[in-house]
């Protein structure tokens, strides 16, 4: 199935050099960009992280120390990666929890504010794991009819690229009202809609405002204690702080009766894209 697309699509992976947000770097990054014409454009980085590769991640990815002594840092891809993935949406296995958090920091690392805000975010493994429950392997095998190892070198940012390109086409043949009732199934909940805007809220599973969940969007309260609605009867979301002595105020109000919480937290062991979103909180209200 083509992707109904009316921009395009950066489907990717990442190969670090571990799991912390904070303190990890990228090792490569490859990408397939889906123009909404069909045409495809891929890309593959190797990226000096300058830091030591662990053992375990180098028997894990076939990533060494030597593969990436003379390749570019990130800084020095980042604004040719950002020109490519401006104006695009973005799809990946896993990425909402931590590939696109990762790619986010890389970036206001090298000095490049990139707002994944505006870009809708969607997660084949989200997608996967609502309907099925499992890993990448797994999808591959039930919405391609392969096993990935036969068809990929596992641990690869490009493989996994390739393998994730093809379980989210292979979803969207397989999540259809005729394909559900051909196999018996009650399509009621099981049926996928080829649009990036249904994918993207498909895909979300937390009310995070920042990646790293330090800020929660969360329904406003009056006086009382009753959830405020707009005038289309929807509750209306505000920021709050989702940790520490102020988990549950409101960012707004925290920021206006402790304005010293706002340098406590840009001093602190924070992402960059948390002080990024608290400090747009602070300038829209000022």
């Amino acid at each position: 199935m083509k992707l109904n697309l009316n921009k395009p699509l950066v489907v990717f992976d990442l190969e670090t050099t571990g799991l912390d947000l904070v303190k990890d770097r990228i090792i490569q990054i490859s990408f397939i960009k889906v123009m909404p014409n069909g045409e495809e454009e891929r890309g593959d980085y190797l990226i000096n992280p300058e830091c030591h590769i662990l053992p375990v991640i180098t028997e894990l990815t076939g990533i060494s120390d030597d593969d990436v002594k003379d390749k570019p840092t990130f800084k020095q891809v980042a604004k040719t990666l950002s020109d490519k993935f401006v104006g695009c949406d973005f799809a990946g296995f896993n990425s909402n929890h931590f590939d696109i958090p990762l790619l986010a920091e890389e970036f206001l690392r090298a000095g490049i504010d990139f707002d994944f805000s505006k870009c809708r975010l969607i997660d084949a493994c989200n997608i996967f794991k609502k309907l099925e429950r499992r890993n990448l392997a797994s999808a591959y095998k039930f919405y391609c009819g392969h096993r990935m190892e036969d068809d990929f070198e596992a641990h690869r940012a490009d493989q996994d690229t390739e393998a994730t390109y093809r379980v989210l086409m292979g979803q969207l043949d397989y999540y259809t009202e005729e394909k559900q009732r051909q196999l018996g199934e009650d399509p009621e909940g099981r049926v996928l809609t080829n649009d990036m805007d249904c994918l993207a809220a498909f895909s979300k599973t937390n009310n995070n405002v920042d990646f790293a969940g330090r800020i929660v969007w969360a329904e406003a309260k009056d006086s009382h204690g009753n959830t405020i609605y707009d005038k289309d009867g929807n509750p209306v979301l505000v920021e709050c702080f989702n940790f520490g002595k102020y988990k549950g105020r409101t960012v707004v109000d925290v920021l206006q009766h402790d304005p010293g919480y706002y340098s406590w937290i840009m001093g602190g062991d924070f992402t960059y894209n948390t002080k990024q979103v608290l400090t747009r909180i602070r300038m829209r209200e000022i």
